[in-house]
């Protein structure tokens, strides 16, 4: 293990009329107007924001990355006993002679960046206007082992739809916030920080960034924050759409298995239960216990991070192993993902959302049934499919379902131009 004085340290944020102007400058470069609230000090105002990683934590994470000490390899021909030796020195190699930190540095800091307190805890968001009328205010939330770089190709599209062949009536206001724990939001110092309480979080920033209307989005741990958001239903919430069935996932007894379809859905739910949700376990129950081996190791992280479901994991062995790379899973942008976490020390503190999730199911604590209407989007590569009639029985607002051709659990992050018909769609009805 190595000494707290070596862990990173977070030199991210410039304030002032420095940071203001390179904000404002880089949403005219966009072609977006700059964010709707000025700038403004004190620790519930919103600051701006600028990336600046030191040089010394990014060469300290190349000399970590050789050093490493590998296992042996496994016993078996695929990934039943884990992520694979060969896949996880393929990115190692990438990582520490080939990967550059400060591309990704330059991506983050021509969006609109800014940080604002909630309930004790700094939150960082990406904030980009579109420059279309009417457009709609949406707020859309990463997963886990996910943050906002999933979403990041989807800003364009969402935000100037006339760029990318859409129309300009399907324009959104975006707010990307990094849940607390994750990325260059602050690490919650007390317990509570579940998905109700992130949910409650994300209803104040768009409260105090002045919209009255708004839809919100998720996937993954994002899915459950926005299925939170839609049963809180606070003032100006129109809608939520999700690419994740967040119910199924606490059981499927209510749910019906009739149909192929549905009976494909419980089997391969079941699958998932059974082989699947190692990680689930340790970070609902040990958090603090993998924190250790996230913290000290960065190929440690990577591959706790790879090794989630079957598909995503399949994808990104491809990128790594000389294949084509699946969608938008290239190693630039699987890198970037991991990279963030590194460089930010968040391995452990964005673990403990699981913690807090088993915490909160522990005490009974019950939400209403989600009211505002309800889009779903079942994208195929997802660890299950679910069948409409499981989004309606979950949600009976349930207003929009839709079945893509191409994309899996990581939609936005894979296949961002399919993801974005989808979230056009969704929303389309509540402008």
């Amino acid at each position: 293990m190595t000494s707290s004085a070596s862990q990173p340290t977070r030199r991210h944020v410039l304030q002032g009329g420095l940071a203001a102007g390179l904000t404002v400058a880089a949403s005219a470069a966009l072609g977006q107007a700059p964010a709707s609230a000025a700038p403004s000090t004190g620790p519930t105002g919103i600051r701006p924001f600028r990336v600046a990683i030191g040089r010394d934590q990014v060469a300290d994470l190349r000399r970590r990355i050789a050093a490493t000490r590998w296992p042996s390899r496994e016993l078996v021909a695929d990934r039943s006993q884990g992520v694979q030796l060969a896949t996880a020195q393929a990115l190692a190699r990438y990582w520490a002679s080939r990967y550059d930190w400060r591309r990704f540095e330059a991506k983050l800091n021509a969006l609109p960046q800014f940080t604002t307190q909630i309930d004790g805890v700094d939150v960082h968001f990406i904030h980009v206007r579109s420059r279309h009328r009417n457009a709609l205010p949406l707020v859309m939330t990463h997963g886990w082992p996910g943050s906002i770089v999933e979403l990041l190709e989807t800003v364009g599209p969402l935000t100037n739809p006339t760029a990318y062949g859409g129309a300009a009536a399907d324009a959104f206001h975006l707010v990307l916030p990094s849940i607390p724990g994750y990325g260059f939001s602050g690490k919650p110092t007390e317990l509570g920080w579940d998905s109700t309480r992130t949910a409650r979080a994300w209803a104040e920033l768009m409260r105090r960034l002045g919209y009255t209307r708004y839809v919100a989005q998720g996937g993954d741990v994002g899915a459950a924050v926005t299925d939170n958001l839609g049963r809180l239903a606070p003032a100006g919430l129109l809608g939520i759409h999700l690419n994740l069935l967040v119910p199924a996932l606490a059981g499927t007894d209510k749910l019906p298995k009739n149909t192929d379809e549905e009976k494909a859905a419980a089997a391969a739910l079941q699958v998932f239960s059974t082989s699947g949700r190692g990680y689930i376990v340790e970070q609902s129950t040990r958090p603090q216990t993998i924190g250790y081996a996230l913290l000290d190791s960065p190929v440690a992280l990577a591959g706790w991070m790879l090794d989630h479901d079957t598909d995503s994991y399949l994808k990104i062995s491809r990128a790594f192993l000389g294949g084509r790379p699946s969608g938008n899973l290239t190693r630039e942008h699987i890198l970037d993902n991991v990279s963030l976490y590194w460089l930010t020390g968040t391995g452990e503190s964005a673990a403990r959302i699981y913690w807090e999730r088993t915490q909160t199911a522990a005490s009974g604590q019950t939400l209403p049934p989600v009211s505002v209407p309800v889009a779903f989007s079942a994208f195929p590569g997802e660890i299950f499919q679910a069948p409409r009639s499981w989004a309606e029985t979950s949600y009976p607002t349930l207003s929009y379902y839709n079945q893509p051709a191409r994309g899996g659990h990581f939609a936005a992050w894979e296949e961002p131009e399919s993801f974005t018909r989808e979230v056009r769609a969704a929303f389309r009805s509540l402008r």
